[in-house]
């Protein structure tokens, strides 16, 4: 750790109580809070069986044709982050959330809210960044709009980018689809990205260099769907963490889940970071991994398609759905022990995306 002290008089607390008059930031962490605004507020005022999915992505069917659509804005603090910034983020994260329906990216909106007063050498940054990730993903940013704000009132940049793909025929991934039997994957290393942030943001070093996962999840799901279109759900852990996608999985699946706590792969360095922090690496947030409820009989070809991708190589079996506690997922620790992996109030490090 650094030798400067940390300035913590302007920190927030991210999982406040509930049923408050006013928003809070726990709000916007992925957790609990996040969940009763929507469920409880948002979908009420639109209505739509559409919107009552409540994926990652929405499956909507338009002139015959099969197409997932996702929107996504992006406020993490700082702009620029070991491993990537808030350009590409914004690419990999809308592509991603198509991802986990199956879908191949095709073409994405971008809408820019500039602070008044940021540097134009800032803005072209963040902008060929994300021209950068768009190519690399093979989606085309087709439409954009741009506002600005008074200096003050924003963060230098803000972005919201909206996504449209196309889910192949025989491709059904949604948490209903979950099974008592269905084993659980996740692809790789938890908690990078979440640690990276945090790392910058508050000037902290732990010996190590850590960066984030961001990246593009699009070529690891086609190569899954190739050995079996029979995927039951997948989901990218981002906000919230993998304890969140999980819990999320469970309650709408209505089967419980139990995870190997030893089995989960976390890399040694952001296990110390969350201890000296006081953070659990299954809360902290990811931008490049994801987590995949697939039947018993495809597991192994599954994870063995996974492992052969770059960004699925440390992929693990890490538990089960079962019969028990449905809507409850449980770790089995290394003593023998079990636990409740309950889903967050709110999100243990605000603004990481």
């Amino acid at each position: 750790m650094s030798d400067t002290a940390l300035d913590i008089t302007g920190w927030t607390c991210p999982a406040p109580l509930r049923d408050r008059p006013r928003v809070v930031m726990g709000h916007g962490g992925g957790g609990a809070l996040s969940a009763e605004l929507v469920q409880h507020l948002f979908a009420p005022a639109f209505g739509g069986d559409v919107l009552a999915q409540l994926g990652d992505s929405a499956a909507v069917s338009l002139g015959g044709v099969r197409l997932a659509f996702s929107t996504d804005s992006y406020v993490v603090r700082p702009l620029f982050f070991p491993g990537g910034c808030i350009g590409d983020l914004a690419v990999n994260g809308t592509v991603n959330d198509l991802a986990m329906s199956g879908a191949r990216a095709a073409y994405l909106s971008c809408g820019f809210i500039l602070e008044e007063g940021v540097e134009m050498s800032v803005v072209a940054r963040v902008a060929e960044a994300m021209g950068a990730a768009a190519r690399a993903a093979g989606v085309e940013v087709a439409t954009g709009d741009t506002k600005v704000v008074e200096a003050g009132r924003g963060d230098g940049i803000y972005l919201n980018t909206a996504g449209i793909g196309i889910i192949p025929d025989g491709v059904d991934l949604r948490p209903q689809r979950v099974v008592p039997g269905d084993v659980v994957i996740v692809s790789g290393e938890i908690g990078l990205h979440g640690v990276a942030i945090m790392s910058v943001r508050e000037g902290l070093e732990f010996g190590v260099d850590i960066r984030s996962d961001c990246a593009d999840l699009g070529g690891l799901v086609r190569s899954m769907l190739a050995v079996t279109p029979d995927l039951h759900v997948l989901r990218d852990p981002t906000r919230g963490g993998l304890a969140a996608s999980l819990n999320e999985i469970a309650a709408a699946s209505g089967t419980g889940v139990v995870i190997q706590e030893g089995r989960v792969p976390v890399p040694a360095a952001v296990a110390n970071a969350c201890a000296i922090l006081g953070l659990d690496p299954l809360y902290v947030a990811n931008e490049g991994k994801l987590v995949a409820f697939v039947p018993r009989e495809h597991a192994d070809a599954v994870l063995d398609a996974m492992r052969a991708h770059p960004l699925g190589r440390h992929a693990e079996v890490i538990g089960e759905a079962v019969d028990a506690h449905p809507g409850l997922v449980v770790a089995r620790t290394a003593l023998g022990g079990t636990r409740v992996v309950d889903l967050p109030i709110g999100e243990q490090l605000p603004r990481i995306c």
